[in-house]
């Protein structure tokens, strides 16, 4: 370890400052662009040890847990709590200009679609059984340590009123004191717990959760490494009017905002197309909504996400036909000869993107297509190929929904010619 004083050059794609050396890039947590820092240096990794001079863009962060020197513990949740909003928001646009220019595509990005504290209605947290309680909270920056929290200006005020609710039902589960997960995803009808990463689950844990259930208010189900132990109500989301039930720790955007900022461009851009394919479908968030446009074909890997998606579709009144395929999109995706019967198709892939997808879509007559993605830099890529073949971006949309960190979503639509 050595020390030194530094000025940061940029702001990396995680989130860290930057400094260029003649050794390569050095990477220094906390830190912002124009800065003089004072650092603990370990190989090209810097800790902040003071500021000399700060950043104009720099603030205050909202969250006890965050930075260096969180009072809370350092959480590993967010990245960017100290970096002024407009500056924020001209750093996730930039992401996606620089994912696209990677692959030599210049086209107008719009404005970030902007997200709010308060808004996450999704949280994963990391537990763990101490001899005395339940530790619960989320893992420090590249560590298996768990920051337990205190606040989470993120999470929705749902989620965090239920806190100690959570700490007794992973008690419950808890074996020993190997560490966990528990997903929470705020419902209609309440939170749905999905605990999951224990290596055994017995009858012991699951008679514990009932009984630690009773006199809990606002779970609508727990379940354990994907098995329902107890379902008081059905958890219910909403997707454009049409209520579904998830499967336990089934895929759900993070921020409803966010979810129907990306639906209201698909459908902007679908217009009035007679017959869509809804790839990577999911348990339907854009399926559904679709289903009033047109004729809608949904094509998902997961087998429980497809029969929730089929079952919300048979009982809601008011839709085009939906049909349902379980089919690994990565390994056998839809050919040209199957997506001639198409106008439109919508693709919201995992990270990996939709690169096998894409190049069947280049072979088809489908007029419209909307990319949705979580990772500009695979999205670029299956753009990339799309252009070659013929298409044309008629818009490029981020949106944020995981505040204060270096993740960005993205909208492109696309028209044949």
């Amino acid at each position: 370890m050595s020390a030194q004083t530094v000025t940061i050059d940029s702001l990396g794609a995680q989130g860290d400052g930057i400094v260029h050396g003649e050794d390569g890039p050095l990477f220094v947590g906390f830190a912002l662009p124009g800065e003089t820092v004072a650092i603990a240096r370990v190989k090209n990794q810097g800790t902040i040890m003071s500021i000399t001079v700060p950043s104009p863009d720099r603030v205050e962060p909202p969250c006890r847990h965050f930075g260096p020197d969180g009072k809370g513990g350092t959480c590993g949740g967010c990245t960017l709590q100290h970096l002024a909003a407009p500056a924020y928001r001209d750093y996730k646009r930039a992401l996606v200009v620089a994912a696209l220019k990677s692959k030599g595509i210049d086209v107008p990005v719009g404005d970030l679609v902007e997200a709010h504290p308060g808004e996450r209605r999704r949280v994963v947290f990391a537990a763990r059984r101490t001899e005395k309680d339940l530790l619960i909270g989320f893992n420090q920056a590249e560590s298996h340590h768990i920051v337990a929290i205190e606040e989470c200006p993120i999470a929705s005020p749902g989620i965090l009123a239920s806190l100690e609710a959570l700490r007794r039902i992973g008690l419950a589960a808890a074996v020993g004191s190997e560490p966990f997960r528990i997903g929470v995803l705020e419902t209609l009808s309440g939170l749905d717990v999905a605990i999951d990463g224990l290596k055994s689950v017995g009858d012991k844990q699951r008679r514990a959760i009932t009984d630690t259930m009773v006199g809990l208010r606002g779970v609508a189900r727990v379940s354990l490494n994907g098995e329902i132990v107890l379902e008081p109500r059905r958890p219910l989301v909403d997707f454009g009017g049409v209520n579904v039930s998830p499967p336990p720790g089934a895929f759900a955007q993070a921020t409803l905002p966010a979810e129907e900022a990306m639906a209201r461009l698909t459908i902007e851009h679908i217009g009035k197309a007679k017959r869509i394919a809804d790839l990577f479908a999911g348990t339907g968030t854009f399926s559904l909504r679709l289903a009033r446009i047109g004729q809608v074909h949904a094509v998902e890997s997961d087998d429980k996400a497809v029969k929730a998606l089929d079952q919300a579709a048979r009982n809601t009144q008011g839709l085009k036909a939906v049909t349902v395929e379980k089919r690994d999109l990565f390994r056998r995706p839809l050919m040209t000869q199957e997506l001639k019967v198409y106008d439109a198709v919508v693709f919201d892939p995992p990270r990996a993107g939709a690169e096998a997808q894409c190049r069947e879509l280049v072979r088809s007559t489908v007029k419209k297509i909307v990319a949705i993605s979580c990772n500009p830099l695979t999205l670029a890529r299956d753009l990339s190929i799309l252009i070659e073949g013929g298409y044309r971006i008629t818009s490029v949309t981020p949106i944020d929904q995981f505040l204060w960190t270096s993740h960005v979503e993205v909208v492109a639509t696309l028209v044949k010619g």
